[in-house]
């Protein structure tokens, strides 16, 4: 561990298993999912998935290999473990990959806390969580340099979910752009292919439309396992609060492409939100 006045180092629990463990493998299997296939943006917002790289690293790499982002980056994630505090924010020391360690942004952490009171300072929540460990591989490759606060989401109470939101603008916005929001997030869980498509085609819709409410509506009314609806919720309540933006979605596939079996499926989605011009 590290020192107590520094925090501590959250070593890796999903490494060798969702992605290599060892770091050239790693590094090199990043790198090949890095596909650029539209222009590049700066963005405000992303989601990418979180399952093993086997399945969902091409999405992922694509909408990342897309979006240009700073240095300070807040991370939302579920919760999918159940420990901890319903909006869980790891606030200092380290998180360790086989790539190298990514220092936790204690004065952005500090000021989420501050103006989101539904926000608490906890570890217990992110210890077996791997929604936010299996996104940092791509941000080590890609920009090197960077800080974190990771958020796990373990709520989905409206009013915990809006003031999230609220709390990420204002941090953000005293970044003065130098700040932007990653959603950790798989799409419908373990329906048929077709099934997955029709819901997760709505779920988009109302993602693009950059509609917090219409996206938690569709949701909870349609019966949809999107994993990280919350973090989705706040991330493009956050956005909008910061002014007029625009979304899109850079890719979608589900774990069909990779098993060959569509009747029960995993979908990932990779979006990116950006400030209209």
């Amino acid at each position: 561990m590290m020192d107590q006045k520094r925090g501590s180092l959250r070593l890796p629990v999903v490494a060798g298993t969702f992605y290599p463990s060892h770091p050239e493998q790693l590094k090199t299997a990043v790198e090949r999912f890095l596909v650029r296939e539209r222009e590049a943006l700066e963005v405000i917002a992303l989601m990418a998935p979180h399952a093993g790289y086997l399945y969902s690293g091409s999405t992922a790499g694509k909408v990342y290999a897309c979006s240009i982002l700073p240095e300070r980056l807040f991370i939302l994630c579920p919760n999918h473990t159940g420990l901890g505090q319903p909006l869980a924010v790891y606030r200092k020391g380290a998180w360790r990959t086989p790539l190298g360690d990514v220092e936790v942004d204690e004065e952005m952490a500090a000021a989420l806390l501050e103006s989101c009171p539904e926000c608490s300072p906890d570890e217990m929540a992110h210890l077996r969580e791997h929604a936010v460990e299996v996104q940092l591989p791509f941000l080590q490759v890609m920009l090197g340099r960077f800080k974190i606060v990771p958020i796990a989401v373990g709520t989905s109470s409206v009013k915990a979910l809006e003031s999230l939101g609220n709390g990420l603008a204002k941090a953000c916005g005293a970044a003065k752009g130098r700040a932007a929001i990653i959603i950790s997030s798989d799409m419908n869980h373990y329906e048929p292919a077709a099934v997955n498509r029709r819901k997760d085609e709505a779920t988009l819709a109302a993602m693009t439309a950059l509609d917090a409410k219409r996206l938690y509506d569709t949701v909870t009314e349609s019966g949809v396992t999107m994993c990280g609806f919350g973090p989705a919720v706040a991330a493009i309540a956050a956005a909008n609060a910061l002014g007029p933006c625009e979304a899109d979605v850079v890719d979608y596939t589900h774990s069909g492409m990779v098993t060959g079996d569509d009747a029960e499926v995993v979908s990932y989605a990779g979006v990116r939100i950006w400030r209209s011009a």
